[in-house]
């Protein structure tokens, strides 16, 4: 048995399959890790593509659509590996992408899950990959933000991130590599999450079970991001805004967290009035639909910890908010 599964996660994306299976097969060490494609009930070409052109590829073919979250959970429920790296379909990975992460949590058992540097493909230059970049943290208000990305702004990888691997509040989804016992013990991703701010929520809970996450310098992929929903889709508005609202209710104590979410309704409806000025009628509609059906949906979670993480971190005691559009902060 390998220690490691790498697993990707694809539906109807035979093309993305062709442009970045390709790296993944040919720069993960096979002494260690197995490559293995969970198809999410995809209706075009990809299980053909998987068999004619990849046949050392693992496929685990669901029957359905289950989203990012439950797709994850049903391919890792059938897999033995000591460790899990959940890799997106748009990922490009150099050589000896993976050997760093595996040593480094070999050799660090307080560690439940790292990330490697996240530069986003297709560009000139090193830039940041918007979706965790160097690691990424929450702000006071439950917003999340990385180290080379403060919400539109993106840094230019000039090495200001290198050095010591650092402790971080999550670690992206676009590549994460978990000890699987631990994914399963803490309830794996939230299926109810479906898509999008799922990791968090998964490292949140890895922390409060007493390990760590952590950002690994020394290794690095490429992300093309947008593959599943571009920027800007209403969809991917109401997603972010509902997940962000559920992620905190859950993971904070109920007090604290009552207090944060009542600030939260505020600044979510300055985020409305903002779209309804440029006329953005679509994330207007989204912001709406995500708080109403929070509002449906936190009953469904009655459990609630002890310790408040946005407390715990000096980077999670920062007002992102104020940082960027007031003092005009726009790096880490």
């Amino acid at each position: 048995m390998k220690k490691v599964a790498v697993i990707i996660l694809n539906w109807n994306g035979a093309a993305l399959l062709r442009k970045y299976l390709p790296s993944v097969v040919q720069n993960t060490n096979p002494d260690i890790a197995q490559v293995v494609v969970a198809d999410n009930g995809s209706t075009d070409e990809s299980l053909a593509v998987l068999k004619q052109e990849f046949p050392s590829v693992r496929v685990i073919a669901l029957d359905q659509n289950y989203g990012f979250a439950e797709g994850y959970n049903r391919a890792i429920a059938v897999t033995e590996n000591d460790y899990t790296v959940l890799l997106n379909s748009d990922v490009r990975t150099p050589e000896h992408w993976l050997d760093p992460m595996l040593d480094y949590m070999e050799a660090h058992p307080e560690v439940g899950a790292v990330q490697p540097k996240l530069l986003h493909d297709g560009v000139d230059g090193e830039m940041f990959d918007y979706a965790g970049a160097a690691g990424g943290y929450i702000d006071c208000h439950g917003y999340p933000y990385c180290r080379g990305r403060i919400f539109d702004s993106v840094e230019m990888d000039n090495g200001q991130y290198d050095g010591e691997p650092r402790s971080i509040v999550w670690a992206s989804g676009a590549c994460l590599m978990c000890r699987t016992q631990l994914y399963r013990e803490v309830g794996g991703l939230d299926k109810d999450f479906f898509a999008h701010m799922e990791e968090i929520d998964l490292c949140w809970r890895i922390i409060l079970s007493g390990s760590t996450v952590m950002m690994l310098p020394t290794s690095r992929v490429y992300h093309l991001g947008g593959a599943s929903l571009a920027y800007g889709n209403p969809r991917k508005t109401y997603l972010n805004f509902r997940n962000n609202l559920l992620l905190l209710h859950k993971n904070l104590p109920k007090s604290e967290g009552k207090r944060l979410l009542i600030v939260r309704r505020l600044l979510d409806t300055l985020a409305w009035g903002m779209a309804i000025a440029k006329f953005h009628w679509g994330d207007a509609r989204a912001i709406i639909k995500a708080h109403a059906d929070f509002r449906k949906m936190r009953r469904n979670y009655t459990q609630h910890p002890s310790r408040n993480l946005l407390k715990e971190m000096p980077e999670c005691k920062c007002n992102i908010v104020t940082d960027y559009y007031l003092r005009r902060r726009k790096v880490f």
